[in-house]
């Protein structure tokens, strides 16, 4: 045998356990990082050519670092809405200062000054602007996504496009000669009900609504802005008159005598005073019924909002940011796509448990969480790290008795190279 083999063979399995140690010592330290997931070592064997009869030539062992990266840890609830954690497969897309796109499991996201959300690892989280239209993911590369910023709405103000109404009309009211469509003082109406709309500057505009019955089984609606009104009065209760004024739309509703159901949809489009311009907004009436009651009882709603700052952010399980506004509406203001490679063990670890993509781990593909092979997103919540603790304390207690024997091989190889040496003597 030769004995500097034995030397050689006795360091490899020293440095061998010190890598098995190292790894060992790093899972351990990160034990309570989030998002982090743990290393091994592997062994392998180094074998020289050795002949059958002839004398056995020693070579070592070496190592190689694996990464348990698709391997998923135990799952801690916050009181963050910004905390995200994917359960399933996938990962976020972050970015470092430079613009230079990684993936992450770590979602401990904090919102910057600038309103962007970075990771303790200091990665900005990237997502689709939905201010653009619905996104279209790449199936092979990590383009078009952009910071998500969850300041970017700063004050806004969202103008009325659609509302609705309904309410019960007086099958045995009397009908009138003078709806409130004619916009006179001698006009009289039914019924009346306002609707709070909004322009493109967030002021409210109030929309009085008149119901009129104009015969059988037949009403006419009138739609009036109330700041373009003069003469009348508010209310108009008292004497039955409507305001005199431009009318912003008109029609008729037709009654099924049967059931007291609309005929026919009943839809009025018309345009939103806005300064010196105007909106369009549809007013949804296909609701509306007629029944032997004088309870009008009218309920309606219209989108839009005044002008107002971003009051919370919720980040839903398919990755969609809304914006809460003060007034309790929401807005969708971006999307966070999960990005998986094929294979995610041989991703490239870097600092602040990121990793890019290698040649090794295949072309990365985005998808939206809940769809395909994507796992969702869940907020409140973060990933812990996938070391077990008392796994590795085993593992470091293996690798010290591993390096402690390699190193008796060493020293053996090294007393009896002296025995050889002092031969001569």
């Amino acid at each position: 045998m030769s004995l500097y083999g034995v030397l050689r063979s006795g360091v490899s399995g020293m440095n061998a356990q010190g890598s098995r140690l190292a790894t060992t010592a790093d899972n351990i330290a990160n034990a309570n990082t989030v998002g982090y997931k743990r290393a091994s070592t592997e062994f392998s064997s180094m074998v020289i050519g050795n002949s059958r009869s002839g004398a056995y030539q020693p070579a070592g062992v070496t190592t190689q670092t694996r990464y348990a990266i698709g391997e998923a840890g135990s799952y801690l609830s916050t009181t963050s809405g910004l905390d995200l954690a994917v359960t399933g497969s996938g990962f976020f897309v972050v970015q470092d200062a430079g613009g230079t796109p990684y993936l992450t499991r770590a979602g401990s996201f904090v919102e910057q000054t600038d309103g962007t959300l970075k990771n303790a690892g200091g990665f900005t989280l990237l997502g689709y602007d939905l201010a653009n239209g619905p996104p279209s993911p790449s199936a092979n590369s990590l383009t078009g996504l952009v910071p998500v910023n969850v300041d970017a709405l700063g004050m806004t103000a969202s103008p009325t496009t659609s509302g609705y109404l309904t309410a019960t009309l007086d099958s045995n009211a009397t009908a009138s000669a003078t709806p409130a469509s004619g916009n006179t003082a001698a006009s009289t109406y039914t019924n009346k009900t306002s609707l709070t709309a909004y322009d493109n500057l967030g002021n409210e505009v109030m929309l009085d609504v008149y119901f009129t019955k104009t015969g059988a089984n037949q009403w006419e609606y009138a739609v009036f802005d109330r700041a373009g009104a003069t003469g009348g009065g508010f209310p108009y209760v008292a004497t039955g008159t409507p305001a005199v004024g431009p009318v912003l739309s008109t029609g008729t509703l037709n009654f099924n005598p049967a059931n007291g159901n609309l005929t026919a949809p009943a839809i009025a489009s018309f345009s939103v005073p806005n300064g010196g311009s105007s909106q369009t907004m549809t007013l949804d009436l296909s609701s509306m019924t007629q029944l032997g009651t004088k309870e009008f009882n009218p309920t309606g709603d219209t989108d839009g909002n005044a002008a107002q700052a971003v009051d919370s952010i919720e980040i839903s399980d398919k990755g969609i940011v809304y914006a809460i506004f003060g007034d309790g509406t929401r807005k969708a203001t971006f999307q966070i796509p999960l990005a998986n490679v094929p294979s995610p063990d041989n991703l490239t670890p870097i600092a602040g448990n990121a990793y890019s993509i290698s040649m090794d781990s295949g072309d990365p593909s985005l998808g939206f969480a809940g769809s395909s092979s994507f796992g969702v997103i869940k907020s409140g919540s973060l990933e812990q790290s996938n070391a077990d603790m008392a796994s590795e304390l085993t593992a470091m207690i293996e690798a010290q008795r591993g390096y402690t024997a390699n190193s008796k091989v060493f020293q053996t190889g090294s007393d009896l190279l002296d025995v050889l040496v002092n031969l001569k003597r």
